[in-house]
């Protein structure tokens, strides 16, 4: 037997005995799904579109730039990179390097202001869903699929970036947290102070197994799609005043003053009743994803990457938002408490609730005559700059739009304007945006 340690003698091998031999390497990068995170695996991929106005004769180079920073960035938000797996027990987890996909394409007959510009019809609204990759994908695909696609456009005078991420993987924030890190690293710079925190054990540390469907079109078939048509309501930062000064004006001295999110909400909940026709007793709800990252016991960094948001949920009768008594105060008075409500225990409470009996979501899960904002306007979508400049408007995909689903945006060039992007059945949309009260008559025209 030979002998990598030195000289020993026949007696001293006989002592030892080596029973295995194996290599050890350094675990693929892994992190477990929580309870935070599976709620989402029977919504769509979340899409984002970016539209920057550029020189375009250097499109080559500027994809080349974009990606090799994209192979900078996933090495380091390497959840982006990886697929879903599913263990016999049912837990799904993020796990491998497989990568991301980037897409090339042409435009060149669309300018950036017909996709961004105000007018934006139900044509450009078709063009937009061809600049984002993966529309009608579900999470659930992730088991095959990358987490991240992306689509680099050459537009007439521009560059289009259309990006979806797997939403069972990560929320908002995470996501223009991500989005603000590769644009750094394209622009040369350091992501130093933009590191992730991926210790997903840190939110929740229990194990919860899910039953998926064979696919998603079996799923889907017990949510049948309706027809919707998607607007944009740009708000300056004037008429978002109005707003908040109406649902605060009637307000008891002392009492707590209503945020402009819940102002704006309110707003748009009211006007969404309006436009619906519902009837006094007609029960309505209104949703809204919020972060819990300073809500869990105790506060996790605004760096955590994955999932942390929760649905709060109120309703009530249409007749009490819309009393002429009442005023917008009452739908602001709704969400002010349903937000102040939602603080660590509640959110243990809701975590466990779904530990106990997990389900997979329908949209219909979000209550009659909804209402759900899933954004938030405080994102700085505007800083992203792949070193083109500011992006000229930023919208979302088709994917994860219902019924009465709401993005916000900050309005570019109007520090405090509102962009809402919202989309309705067809009678209800055409009562909206005929709304003057809605439109406070100094917004801008839909897009």
């Amino acid at each position: 037997m030979a002998t990598e340690h030195g000289n020993s003698s026949p007696n001293e091998e006989e002592m030892v005995t080596v029973t295995s031999t194996r290599t050890v390497a350094p675990a693929m990068n892994r992190c477990t799904l929580t309870t935070f995170d599976l709620p989402y695996i029977t919504f769509y991929y979340n899409q984002k579109l970016l539209l920057y106005r550029t020189a375009t004769d250097d499109f080559p180079d500027a994809v080349a730039r974009m990606t090799a920073a994209l192979t900078d960035a996933l090495r380091v938000f390497y959840p982006l990179a990886g697929r879903i797996s599913q263990d016999a027990g049912g837990a799904l987890a993020v796990e491998g390097d497989e990568g991301a996909e980037v897409l090339e394409a042409e435009a060149e007959g669309v300018a950036v202001d017909d996709l961004a510009g105000v007018g934006r019809g139900d044509e450009a609204e078709g063009i937009v869903q061809r600049l984002v990759p993966y529309t009608g994908v579900m999470n659930l695909e992730g088991l095959r699929r990358p987490l991240l696609a992306v689509q680099l456009m050459k537009l007439k005078d521009g560059l289009a970036v259309g990006c979806a991420f797997n939403h069972a993987v990560l929320d908002g924030a995470s996501t223009w947290h991500f989005m603000s890190a590769w644009a750094e690293l394209c622009r040369g710079g350091s992501v130093s102070s933009l590191l992730p925190v991926h210790d997903r054990a840190l939110a929740r540390n229990v194990g919860v197994g899910l039953e998926l469907p064979e696919s998603a079109e079996a799923y889907e078939k017990a949510d049948p799609k309706k027809a919707l048509v998607a607007r944009t309501f740009s708000f300056s930062e004037t008429t978002v005043a109005r707003v908040k000064a109406a649902a605060n004006a009637a307000l008891l001295p002392g009492a707590k003053p209503f945020s402009t999110f819940q102002s704006l909400c309110g707003h748009i909940w009211r006007a969404v009743s309006r436009a619906r026709g519902l009837g006094p007793a007609d029960i309505t709800a209104f949703v809204i994803f919020a972060d819990c990252r300073p809500r869990v016991d105790p506060p996790l960094p605004s760096a955590y990457f994955g999932n942390l948001i929760q649905a709060l949920f109120t309703a009530a009768p249409a007749e009490h938002i819309l009393s002429v008594t009442g005023g917008p105060e009452v739908a602001a008075g709704l969400l002010q408490k349903a937000v102040d409500e939602h603080d660590a225990a509640a959110v243990t409470r809701r975590l466990e609730e779904y530990e106990k009996k997990p389900k997979l979501l329908h949209y219909g899960d979000a209550g009659p005559n909804c209402v759900v904002v899933g954004s938030s306007p405080r994102f700085k979508v505007y800083d992203v700059d792949f070193g083109f400049g500011r992006p000229e408007r930023v919208r979302s995909g088709g994917n994860n739009r219902f019924d009465g689903m709401v993005y916000l945006y900050p309005l570019p060039g109007d520090d405090g304007g509102i962009d809402v992007e919202l989309a309705l059945q067809p009678e209800p949309m055409r009562r909206l945006e005929e709304d003057a009260e809605f439109l406070l008559q100094q917004a801008e025209q839909p897009s």
